[in-house]
């Protein structure tokens, strides 16, 4: 008498005869996160690196971060005001970071020249 074949082994036992299972990417390669360590934020670390999502920075890590990227971010304005805009709401936060503090490592943040970054922002546009 044959030995008993459920639905799902039959239907994995033909997939592996049609050759479904061969090929397939990461074949022959370690499985990531068995390495015998266990994490119990594995499941955040993988959402993060598949969706590609940044560690959260400190208030005062993230406003240097937001200087240093401006004429990324102003890059798509089209508008001079709207630069302007947002370069002083910008230097608006910097400056109330100053007076009552943020989270984060004690660093001193310079203000935007306003005048200098539209400036930039209008050869950018070039």
């Amino acid at each position: 008498m044959p030995p008993f074949e459920s639905w799902i082994d039959r239907q994995i036992r033909e997939a592996q005869e049609r050759g479904e299972f061969d090929n397939l990417p990461g074949s022959g390669k370690p499985i990531k996160g068995l390495d015998g360590r266990p994490d119990e934020n594995w499941w955040v670390k993988g959402l993060m690196e598949r969706e590609k999502i940044s560690a959260p920075l400190p208030g005062s890590l993230l406003l240097r971060k937001e200087v240093a990227n401006l004429q990324e971010a102003l890059a798509e304005e089209r508008s001079e005001d709207t630069v302007r805009a947002i370069i002083e709401n910008l230097n608006s936060r910097i400056r109330e970071s100053r007076i009552r503090g943020i989270d984060g490592p004690n660093i001193f943040i310079k203000t935007v020249d306003v005048e200098q970054a539209v400036q930039t922002w209008r050869e950018g546009r070039g």
